[in-house]
């Protein structure tokens, strides 16, 4: 089973990314994974951080000669930020002096919940591994999830459709996705100039006043192989796993397939999609010769993809740390302070894409990988075209 973790803190000497169950002999482009991880540092209203960070991923175990070799892969990110903070966040005992307190919690983010939980006397250990940092890691790791759907065809990508109030109607076909995620300057991920600038405008608004701003993400996953998940068992749903994998990234707080809101406010006949049959199939890509003539089941149906575009939508609220910030109380004395400030972004939601991407290709290949199996990439592939053979046979 495709299964991973990350380990490390925003502001320590690095992040770690563990992936298990990848078959062996799939080969390993690090320029490819190092490209995502630029990606997700990139877009108009990121923060300091970022001129500071260039991820690059160093393959501890797991690949070998170019190609993974069946055992857990693990990767490192070092932070180049941890120069600043190693008398601050030693692993000893350390300078109490040097120790710098998140002396107020931030609404909106885990400070309060998180010191809680742990008994903490404030938030730096809360802050350090809530951060969206983390999802570096994630995209690491991710990067690997989408080389092994490369090999049975499929491709993830994203791209932006509303930030603040501005919003997008543009419904970018496959060439223009991929057009839009190979540019060399990544500014808000949009695929409609004209929106994009408006965008821009509320990231301008928010930074001028203090502020920070959320929008939408949407990810897209082209050739999925109909047949993944199932209805049997409430946990191997393939939407109830892509929507806890999205809703998993820091400050996403809500995730729909397809046109799921939409349709909520719909009637029946206006939001299912009606099946053709076509005589002749249009191509190889085509898994069956079974037609939709739309798609606002976001390519699952019953919990199994059908064989459509996936299509999955993160809801981003704008992240809390705020540099004019809003009302809290002191961890030590109780009393009425401002919340703390740490060094951030203003907004982070074409980055919260790329992360998107990254959580959506893990659990696709988590479920290709259970649908086809195979220790070896070759295996795994070969089982892929018998089941594709199958079902264009249907």
């Amino acid at each position: 089973m495709l299964r991973f973790c990350t380990a490390g803190e925003s502001h320590g000497e690095a992040l770690i990314a563990i992936l298990s169950g990848v078959p062996a002999g799939l080969e390993v482009d690090q320029e490819f994974v190092n490209h995502e991880l630029w990606r997700r540092q990139q877009g108009y209203g990121r923060g300091g951080r970022m001129r500071i960070e260039r991820d690059t991923a160093h393959f501890i175990s797991g690949v070998r000669h170019g190609r993974t070799i069946g055992s857990p892969i693990s990767v490192r990110l070092e932070n180049k930020d941890w120069k600043n903070w190693e008398e601050a966040l030693p692993v000893g005992a350390g300078d109490p002096t040097k120790h710098k307190r998140v002396a107020s919690p931030r609404p909106g983010h885990a400070d309060l919940a998180g010191a809680i939980k742990y008994n903490l006397p404030e938030a730096r250990y809360v802050l350090e591994r809530a951060s969206a940092r983390e999802s570096a890691a994630r995209v690491a790791v991710g990067a690997i999830a989408k080389l092994l759907l490369k090999s049975i065809d499929a491709e993830v990508l994203s791209h932006v459709i509303a930030i603040g109030k501005a919003h997008s109607d543009a419904t970018p076909d496959w060439p223009q996705m991929q057009a839009l995620n190979s540019r060399q300057e990544v500014f808000l991920n949009c695929a409609d100039s004209e929106a994009e600038q408006r965008m821009k405008a509320e990231v301008d608004q928010a930074l001028r006043t203090g502020d920070s701003v959320g929008g939408i993400f949407e990810v897209i996953g082209r050739h999925v192989p109909p047949g993944l998940g199932t209805y049997a068992n409430w946990d191997e749903r393939l939407d109830a796993q892509l929507a806890a994998a999205v809703m998993s990234l820091q400050a996403v707080k809500a995730v729909e397939i397809g046109r799921g809101v939409a349709a909520a406010a719909s009637f029946g006949s206006e939001v299912h999609d009606p099946i053709g049959y076509a005589a002749e199939r249009n191509g190889d890509d085509n898994f069956t010769r079974f037609t939709r003539a739309r798609n606002n089941a976001g390519g699952i149906e019953g919990g199994v993809s059908n064989g459509e575009d996936i299509v999955v939508r993160g809801y981003l609220k704008p992240i809390s740390t705020l540099r004019r910030p809003l009302e809290s109380v002191d961890f030590a004395s109780r009393e009425p302070v401002k919340a703390a400030y740490e060094r951030s972004d203003v907004c982070v939601v074409p980055a919260a894409g790329v992360a998107g991407e990254a959580m959506v290709a893990l659990t696709l290949g988590k479920a290709a990988v259970e649908k086809f199996g195979g220790d070896s990439a070759m295996e795994f592939e070969r089982n892929y075209r018998a089941y594709k053979k199958q079902a264009q046979e249907y």
